[in-house]
């Protein structure tokens, strides 16, 4: 589950940029250029890799095909968010790549909807769900296609004539009520969640058709109610033989598979079959295969270097059931290693005191895996918008039976670190004392609750045995389990055992330290608002989680105090024992109901704190924010890996460098269409 992740796409990005080129050696940090671009509430940030030219060949080699098998998949994502997102792409790109005798302004207005684009795989916002629309005419965008043609550029795959299809597309792109949003949990109208959500895991069926239907393959795969009303599952797979046939998106999955088995040389024993196991799955299609890979992915927990790759996270689905494509691949940072494996050698003493049952807790937390990364490439659902932590496997059998593997994204987190806002952070904070203590303590408060969220979090609690929790709790249950992992790293965010630990220098620092995170985390449930500029719901999982948790407390609790002054809101925390024995309480009723599979309790709970906005509320904010104009979201641009080699083919050397260009780096990046 991908945690406190995307939460970190709302730090601010604020530093000074200069149009640059890319660079040819890796830039020392005082170098380093962060802030790129800035299009609307999305600022667009390069990442960098230290340690990456220290690294032996071999891991360098690793690291190197295992990007490109990262990179040979992202179509399978972008695919999967919106049906048109790959026709749009080649369109506009084409109109980018021979912009000659385009009217400019137009040119700007396709640029601006490609960075949106590129940002968040598709027209519909990563954080909001909402879309993105053009800001040109459509006449213009018209001629702008015309002449681009006209110049060289392609027609989409499978397209002859230009004019239906822009008519096809004129509400994608000028429409705000057609197809508004990738995922829509709660549509407001009441309509079917399936139906109301524009992504691409489903074609004519509705939550009612598909009730009671088993899928063969849950995660890959989308789900087809065909003219004569059969329902039927379209695989993701490679294929392996006659009787195991190639499904969708065979030629990326087979792209992807060249790369990792061109890996499988550079890698440990271990990480070797790991791989081994994937490529199987991709073959396949089968989750009993996906199963097989992910013990054998945890099993692995001494390999240098590692990745993320497959179908894996359920948020884009309304269903909370269809994985979304990624990849992540990193190395360790041994630098920033200290912190997260203390939380990993210590879980079974924060499971023995959490607040929840003696019954749901585990007796034996087994084999946690805990490292600080340095990530090198993210692409699919993980990039460019990025999370800062991660802990997988998802399968929930797998996780009590083998363990888990959590990861800190290190050099993501440095990035936000650097470029954050404190202008933005002290609109918000009800007197100087609290805008002081989250200057001091924003930085080693994120880093423990992180850590806590993903280590203790997501690897605590015990499930009853014949309850599949996503199956029973359905459209809630990711932003419960989100919220689950919160509130384990607040509850513990004050507790002694980390002086014990050596994280916390002192009493005195604890106490101070307690009340920053929570003061922050209060804050949150207001500024997060500001994404949201349309529309009455939340939809996006983990500000449901944040909002649920501050709405629950401050209903149900002393601990928070809203407060009125000058005309502007605030959140403060009036109580920090109270916060802190709430946080306790709802941990207890939030492991009860994943435990037990309880969803009419989690419908409750989301229904009553988390999916409804204040709509005063919601525009005070965005009042407050106009003058500040700090970014909502991030997006980031990867390191470019380029591969040394001798006249026999081998390689020698793996340069890295730094594109600082989001759209030189996506065009890059795009296959060339086929006709």
């Amino acid at each position: 589950m991908r945690s406190i992740s995307k939460l970190l796409a709302t730090l601010t990005v604020l530093t000074a940029w200069h149009p640059a080129i890319g660079q040819d050696r890796a830039p020392e940090p005082n170098e380093r250029q962060y802030l790129l671009d800035r299009v609307d509430d999305v600022a667009i940030v390069q990442l960098y890799v230290d340690g990456f030219e220290q690294l032996p060949l071999r891991e360098k080699a690793l690291i190197y095909h295992l990007s490109q098998a990262a990179i040979a998949g992202r179509d399978i994502y972008i695919d999967q968010r919106y049906r048109y997102s790959l026709t749009i792409r080649t369109l506009l790109e084409g109109v980018l790549e021979h912009p000659q005798g385009i009217d400019k302004v137009t040119l700007s207005a396709i640029e601006k909807y490609m960075k949106l684009f590129w940002v968040n795989n598709g027209p519909h916002s990563s954080l909001t769900a909402q879309k993105n629309l053009m800001e040109c005419d459509p006449e213009s965008l018209e001629a702008a296609i015309e002449i681009a043609i006209a110049n060289g550029a392609l027609m989409p795959e499978g397209t002859t004539e230009l004019e239906p299809l822009l008519d096809e597309l004129a509400p994608v792109f000028f429409d705000e009520d057609y197809e508004s949003h990738v995922t829509q949990k709660s549509p407001a109208d009441g309509r079917d969640i399936l139906v109301a959500s524009a992504n691409n895991f489903y074609e004519n069926v509705t939550m009612q058709d598909i009730e009671g239907f088993r899928e063969q393959y849950p995660l890959n795969s989308r789900v087809v109610k065909q003219a004569d009303g059969q329902i039927v599952e379209q695989v993701y797979r490679m294929g392996l033989d006659e009787y195991v046939p190639a499904g969708l998106y065979a030629k990326q999955i087979t792209g992807i598979v060249d790369h990792l088995e061109a890996a499988i040389p550079y890698a440990t024993p271990q990480m070797a079959q790991a791989i081994g196991a994937l490529i199987h799955f991709y073959k396949t299609g089968d989750a009993r295969d996906f199963y097989e890979y992910n013990i054998a992915w945890v099993d692995d927990k001494d390999s240098p270097v590692d990745t993320i790759n497959g179908f894996i996270e359920v948020y884009v689905d309304a269903r909370g059931m269809k994985g979304a494509w990624e990849a992540v691949v990193y190395f360790n940072d041994p630098v920033k290693m200290d912190m997260i494996r203390k939380f990993a050698d210590n879980a079974q003493w924060f499971e023995d005191h959490m607040p929840y049952d003696q019954r749901f807790r585990k007796a034996n937390v087994k084999g946690i895996s805990a490292k600080a990364i340095q990530v090198v490439m993210e692409t699919g659902d993980s990039g460019p918008v990025t999370p800062i932590g991660i802990n997988l496997p998802n399968d929930p059998v797998v996780r009590q039976r083998y363990g888990s593997k959590s990861v800190s994204l290190s050099n993501v987190m440095e990035a936000y670190d650097k470029s954050g806002s404190k202008a933005a952070r002290s609109e918000f904070c009800f007197d100087e004392a609290e805008a002081a203590r989250a200057d001091k303590w924003k930085t080693e408060a994120l880093a423990l609750e992180v850590n806590m969220h993903e280590v203790i979090g997501h690897a605590s609690g015990q499930v009853n045995a014949g309850v599949e929790p996503a199956v029973s709790i359905k459209e809630y249950y990711s932003a419960l389990e989100e919220g689950r992992a919160d509130l384990v790293a607040l509850y513990f965010i004050g507790n002694e055992k980390l002086i014990e630990l050596g994280l916390v220098a002192n009493e005195a620092d604890l106490q101070e330290l307690q009340l920053a995170a929570y003061e922050a985390y209060t804050r949150n449930a207001m500024t997060q608002l500001r994404r949201i500029k349309t529309g009455t719901t939340i939809e996006e999982d983990h500000m449901r989680n944040r909002q649920m948790i501050v709405g629950w407390l401050a209903a149900n609790t002393s601990a928070i105090q809203v407060d009125q002054r000058d005309g502007k809101t605030f959140f403060r925390v009036a109580d920090v024992k109270a916060w802190h024995a709430g946080v306790g309480r709802l941990l207890a009723e939030v492991q009860r109901i994943k435990s037990e599979g309880d969803r009419a309790s989690a419908e409750r709970l989301m229904k009553d704190y988390a999916i409804n906005i204040n709509i005063d509320l919601r525009d005070e904010v965005l009042d407050r924010y106009a003058d500040l104009d700090p970014p909502a979201y991030t997006g980031f641009v990867q390191p470019t890996l380029t591969a040394v080699t001798n006249d026999a083919g081998e390689i020698t050397d793996v340069q890295i460098s730094y594109p600082l260009d989001l759209k030189q780096q996506m065009l890059d990046w795009s296959p060339e269409p086929a006709n």
